[in-house]
């Protein structure tokens, strides 16, 4: 196997096609770890897929931004937006730092600031690449409780939706190689993408654009969120946590996650494909049902 910094691997397979049988070199997506040491909390090791790139900053301070002139690096968006989502920090002023770690780069240590008190559902875990409310079971009530609200004034038309969400398929580079990369997407008022990210894992996609816009200065409660994937419980609480007030996806919600958008005045869409958009909560803000009674 032959890996690749752009979040894809290939490997030797052979296909099978009716009666052809063919050797061949074939794309996969890349699975690797990403270690997030939280100082005086506890250690978490993400399954996840690197796709930024080799050039990294090497830190961030809220006092001095981004360390190094390589922009953002995918990793420290990686663990910013984890830490946000999982309720470690509320802002990025919880932060006295995060930065690689010298001797492995595939570790990152974030340290708080003797302000930050961070709310810690689970400590010292290894977390796969497809659920991260694993395990809630009776705290499900706690955990919606415990979301803020939503915010408002965002009115979007449905062509809008179906706009954005091909754009954000063409940017999709890593599904286009291996047909494995979950994607999302945050759009501003004005119909405009200001970060997109790849990943195996859905909630890991979703994680790196709030870590982006929380580095970057990007306020969420003024956005919506485009996701590849079903509406899970999962993703919704995430995305309320970081206050979207759109939520758009390809496929199918869960009955959880309709709730939690519902009581979080979330704007909830699935099946955003083809022609269709079925709106699940809080419709007026979709530009052609102003009209309609919520």
């Amino acid at each position: 196997m032959s890996k690749h910094i752009d979040g894809t691997s290939h490997v030797a397979a052979v296909r099978l096609d009716r009666s052809v049988v063919d050797e061949e070199m074939c794309s996969v997506i890349t699975e690797d770890t990403l270690t997030i040491n939280v100082e005086g909390v506890g250690t978490y090791t993400l399954m996840w897929t690197p796709t930024g790139g080799g050039a990294r900053a090497m830190a961030y301070t809220p006092a001095d931004g981004i360390l190094g002139e390589a922009g953002v690096a995918e990793p420290l968006a990686m663990a910013v937006g984890f830490l946000f989502t999982e309720g470690i920090i509320e802002t990025v002023a919880d932060l006295r730092a995060v930065a690689f770690c010298p001797d492995d780069a595939k570790v990152v240590t974030a340290y708080l600031a003797e302000t930050a008190s961070p709310r810690t559902r689970r400590r010292d875990v290894i977390m796969n690449s497809s659920c991260g409310v694993c395990g809630e079971g009776g705290r499900i009530e706690d955990l919606i409780a415990g979301l803020p609200q939503a915010g408002e004034g965002m009115v979007v038309d449905t062509a809008t939706l179906h706009r954005l969400m091909a754009e954000m398929g063409r940017r999709q580079t890593v599904f286009a190689a291996t047909g494995g990369a979950h994607a999302a997407a945050v759009f501003d008022g004005a119909g405009r993408i200001v970060a997109s990210a790849e990943d195996l894992g859905r909630h890991n996609a979703l994680d790196k654009v709030i870590g982006r816009c929380l580095l970057d200065g990007i306020d969420t409660s003024a956005c919506g969120v485009l996701l590849s994937s079903r509406l899970s419980l999962e993703m919704v609480t995430k995305a309320a946590r970081a206050r979207f007030q759109l939520v758009a996806a390809v496929s199918a919600p869960t009955s959880l996650a309709v709730e939690v958008a519902e009581r979080r005045g979330i704007t909830l869409c699935g099946f955003l494909r083809g022609d269709r958009c079925t709106v699940y909560a809080h419709r007026r803000r979709i530009g052609e049902l102003r009209g309609w009674v919520n």
